[in-house]
C-alpha cells in the first residue's frame, strides 16, 4: 500500500515540540499562580483571619503570655486589604468580647476585653466594674458581662481605679482581665471602635501544646 492511502501521518517530533509551551512560557505561568496564591493568602491575613502572639501576662488568666491566639479580623466587618479602612461592617464590638487593638499611645498591638460600650456609663474601683450604676457581678476569679461569665485575676491588686464617666460615641472602653498589671483603658482612656482590628477566637497554641481554648 502506497504511503498515501494511510489514514494519516503521524504528527513528527518536531510538530509535538513546537505544540509544548516553552520553559520560559512555563516558568511564567507557573510564577504567575504563585504570585495569585500569595495574593489571595495575604488578602485573607489582612481582611479575614490571623494570628498573634501574646506579648503580655495583662490577660491572666484567660490568656498567658506566649500564647498564640486566633484572630478573626472579619468578626466586625470587612476592611480593604493592608489597610484600616471599612468596606463593610456587620457588627459592633459587644462586652465582654476579647479584641486585637491598636494602642492609642504608640500603635503597639493590644489584646484586651471590651467592658464599656458607647453611652455606657462606667467606673472601675478595686478593679471591679460598676456598669450604668451597678456593680458587675464578679469575685477574685470571675466576672460576669451581659450573662456570660470569663475569669478574673485580682492577685496583683486591682489597679488604678476609673470614672464615673459616660463613653463617648464610636469609643469602647478596654481592660485586661489581670486587672493589677495590666496597662489599659484605665491609662489611656476610651479607643475608636474603629481602632479594634478582630476579635480574639480561642488560643490555639500553649507552651508549644496545641490546645482550643475559646475565649
Amino acid at each position: 500500500m502506497a504511503s498515501g492511502e494511510h489514514g494519516g501521518s503521524k504528527p513528527s517530533r518536531t510538530d509535538k515540540a513546537s505544540k509544548r509551551p516553552s520553559r520560559g512560557r512555563r516558568y511564567l505561568r507557573d510564577g504567575l499562580s504563585l504570585v495569585a496564591f500569595l495574593g489571595i493568602a495575604l488578602t485573607a491575613r489582612a481582611s479575614l483571619a490571623d494570628h498573634y502572639v501574646v506579648p503580655t501576662g495583662s490577660m491572666i488568666p484567660t490568656v498567658h503570655e506566649g500564647d498564640r491566639v486566633i484572630v478573626s479580623k472579619a468578626a466586625y466587618g470587612l476592611r480593604l486589604p493592608l489597610s484600616n479602612a471599612w468596606v463593610t461592617r456587620w457588627a459592633d464590638p459587644k462586652r465582654g468580647d476579647v479584641v486585637v487593638l491598636e494602642s492609642p499611645t504608640d500603635g503597639v498591638i493590644l489584646l484586651k476585653r471590651v467592658v464599656a460600650l458607647p453611652g455606657d456609663n462606667i467606673e472601675v474601683r478595686d478593679g471591679h466594674v460598676i456598669l450604668n450604676g451597678k456593680r458587675v457581678k464578679a469575685n477574685d476569679r470571675e466576672e460576669t458581662l451581659d450573662g456570660k461569665p470569663h475569669p478574673l485575676s485580682l492577685a496583683n491588686g486591682g489597679g488604678p481605679d476609673f470614672g464615673p464617666s459616660k463613653v463617648p460615641a464610636g469609643k469602647v472602653l478596654v481592660m485586661g482581665d489581670n486587672r493589677g498589671n495590666s496597662r489599659d483603658g484605665r491609662m489611656f482612656g476610651f479607643v475608636d471602635e474603629d481602632t479594634v482590628l478582630g476579635r480574639a477566637v480561642a488560643v490555639y497554641s500553649r507552651d508549644g501544646d496545641l490546645v482550643w481554648n475559646e475565649l
